[in-house]
């Protein structure tokens, strides 16, 4: 028997670094499932995932703490995951298309992670939470208890142990603070009308622009709105016989569907973080 393993690692780019990741693999025992790299020759970065067959009962500390002077020769940041499946808290309002998606694709076993709990500033989700089991916990939000709500957040994702938080059309900003403590995992899903068709009524701007294309935007929340790294885009073409319902319900499919891909990629250690850009392995 073996357990999977998976280390991502990036470096400034030199001679010798496969040679010393993949020796030091091998003295360890392990054995390359499959090996992924990105050569960034405009940042003169290595980004790098590399996943195992260890020996059954590897002890990923004493793993990582032998990697750490090959690490420290290559100037690496690098991190060694166990094969196991993500703990995630969503969180939504009253739009329920991606939340849908992510429980289908929970219950189905495709989503490479494990919804622990939905968190909503509205009630209005709550019996599609409950009828797939999951915890509902409703927290208001105004002006003045939004930062008692995000403070809660942030005890809900300690106490349900949330690896990531997914911001499944959850329509509210957060604050700097709490995107900060949130850094590289967290992550959000918009129409990829932003900037350029802003307001409560996308859809209908774009339909009196004559839009072309429909798509969406998953990506790392930062404290900048909608500007953060970004780990997958779904572009759908559509035509002038759209009218703004069917562009909402082109767009919603195009939002699921890139926010998937982006949870299933975060949690299974396909996406590296690249500056304000990122590298995936999907």
């Amino acid at each position: 028997m073996t357990d999977t393993i998976t280390l991502t690692l990036s470096c400034p780019n030199r001679t010798g670094i496969v040679r010393a990741v993949s020796g030091y693999l091998f003295e360890q025992g392990c054995d390359i499932a499959e090996h992924r790299q990105f050569d960034d020759a405009v940042r003169d970065r290595v980004f790098m995932r590399t996943q195992v067959s260890a020996p059954e009962g590897t002890d990923l500390d004493r793993l990582s703490a032998g990697f750490a002077p090959v690490a420290a020769e290559f100037q690496m940041t690098y991190e060694f995951s166990a094969d196991r499946s993500a703990r995630i808290l969503v969180m939504v309002s009253k739009l329920g298309h991606c939340l849908n998606d992510l429980i289908f694709r929970w219950r189905a076993g495709s989503l490479g992670a494990d919804i622990v709990a939905v968190v909503s500033n509205h009630e209005d989700l709550r019996p599609m939470a409950e009828s797939a089991g999951l915890p509902f916990i409703h927290v208001p939000v105004t002006a003045e208890t939004k930062d008692a709500a995000e403070a809660r957040l942030l005890r809900l994702v300690e106490d349900y142990e949330a690896e990531l938080v997914v911001l499944a059309r959850y329509m509210q900003i957060l604050s700097d603070a709490t995107s900060k403590a949130l850094h590289g995992r967290a992550i959000n899903i918009h129409h990829s009308f932003l900037p350029g068709f802003k307001g409560a009524k996308p859809y209908h701007q774009a339909y009196e622009r004559g839009v072309k294309l429909v798509g969406a935007t998953a990506h790392y929340v930062t404290s900048d709105l909608d500007e953060g790294p970004i780990i997958e885009q779904e572009v759908i073409r559509i035509d002038h016989t759209y009218d703004p319902r069917a562009l909402q319900t082109v767009g919603r499919d195009a939002e699921a569907l890139a926010l998937s891909r982006a949870v299933r990629w975060h949690c299974e250690r396909r996406v590296l973080l690249n500056g304000h850009s990122t590298v995936v392995f999907p």
